[in-house]
């Protein structure tokens, strides 16, 4: 048995020994697509995965967390897929462009969820521009994936880089393929988005949404303009 094959069977063991099927049935409403899950509490993950980060520092490279994680993202258990999310983005510095089609088909393949996909983009793949390794055009190819969860992930990862000094102008550019997606986690996604967007750039944004408004997926408008008064949301209504 090789290194990142005890590595699997050290988390798989730990999980099993601290599942907690109430837990399961407790947070397995808000994943409508399925939870396949141990139960672990959030203490209980967070405190061992610190431990294993620094347990392991000298003995694991950035390359054998991605190796490790590309079997715990396979299992389809929830918290497996966790740990390998979180091996990977607690090591930001060491990312480049390979790792970042790596983690596309993390999502291409083997991701099953929003949760795993919000977290993946807000804490991984937003370092790849804030870091300045890539330009968000990168984001072109995924918009036209077969996979809802690489597509969701152009927006969530967006909402992070918001906050810098990207021109709104290239964000909407980046999401305008995407508008017409059927998905409805696609649609949340995209809504969470230009929400986020309006805050920051309103008139921009808005000219975005009447632009849209009648063709693209109501739930896109629902999570865009739920921050507007009642009466303001009303100038978004599908003709």
């Amino acid at each position: 048995m090789n290194n990142i094959e005890q590595k699997f069977l050290e988390i798989r063991q730990f999980c099993e020994k601290n599942a907690n099927p109430e837990n399961v049935k407790k947070y397995s409403r808000y994943f409508t697509e399925g939870y396949d899950a141990y139960g672990l509490s959030r203490v209980v993950f967070e405190t061992q995965k610190d431990q294993w980060l620094d347990e392991w520092k000298k003995e694991m490279s950035f390359e054998n967390y991605l190796e490790l994680g590309d079997q715990l993202i396979a299992t389809g258990k929830y918290e497996e897929a966790s740990f390998a999310i979180s091996f990977v983005y607690n090591q930001a510095d060491k990312f480049n462009a390979d790792t970042f089609e790596h983690l596309g088909k993390w999502l291409e393949n083997s991701i099953l969820n929003w949760g795993h996909t919000d977290v993946l983009s807000g804490k991984g793949l937003s370092c790849f521009f804030i870091n300045h390794i890539l330009e968000i055009e990168a984001f072109a190819p995924w918009t036209k994936s077969a996979s809802i969860w690489k597509k969701r992930s152009v927006p969530v990862t967006l909402v992070e880089i918001i906050k810098t000094n990207t021109p709104i102008e290239r964000i909407l550019s980046v999401i305008e393929p995407l508008m017409m997606d059927k998905a409805q986690k696609v649609q949340q996604g995209l809504g969470w988005l230009l929400r986020e967007a309006w805050k920051k750039e309103p008139a921009l944004t808005e000219a975005f949404l009447l632009k849209w408004k009648d063709i693209c997926g109501r739930t896109i408008i629902q999570y865009a303009t739920e921050k507007m008064t009642k009466e303001y949301r009303t100038k978004f209504k599908k003709h």
